[in-house]
C-alpha cells in the first residue's frame, strides 16, 4: 500500500449493513509511500494515526470524486425511480 498528503484511505465496512469508514490522509510518514499514515476522518473530524489493514484501500483525490459522483448518480436514479413509481400509484 503507497499513499501521498491528500490521497483518501477507505476502510471497508465488516459486514454489508455497515458503512465504509473514509479519510483523508494528512502525512505520510515514510519516503516510500507505505504506512503509517496521519488520517483526519470525515465522520467526527477525528485525526489519528494508522498502520492500514487488509481491509483498506488508498484512492487518490481523483478515485475518491469519481465514486462520490457514481454514488450521487445511483441515489439520484433511485429518487428519479421512487418519484416516478409513486406518481404512478397517484394515477390509478
Amino acid at each position: 500500500m503507497h499513499a501521498q498528503p491528500g490521497d483518501w484511505l477507505v476502510i471497508k465496512g465488516p459486514r454489508v449493513d455497515a458503512s465504509d469508514r473514509r479519510g483523508r490522509i494528512l502525512e505520510v510518514h515514510s519516503a516510500d509511500g507505505t504506512p503509517p499514515y496521519v488520517v483526519r476522518w470525515t465522520a467526527d473530524d477525528h485525526v489519528s494515526t494508522v498502520f492500514p489493514g487488509p481491509d483498506a484501500v488508498v484512492l487518490t483525490a481523483a478515485e475518491e470524486q469519481a465514486a462520490e459522483e457514481r454514488a450521487r448518480t445511483r441515489l439520484d436514479r433511485v429518487q428519479q425511480l421512487i418519484h416516478e413509481e409513486d406518481s404512478d400509484v397517484r394515477i390509478r
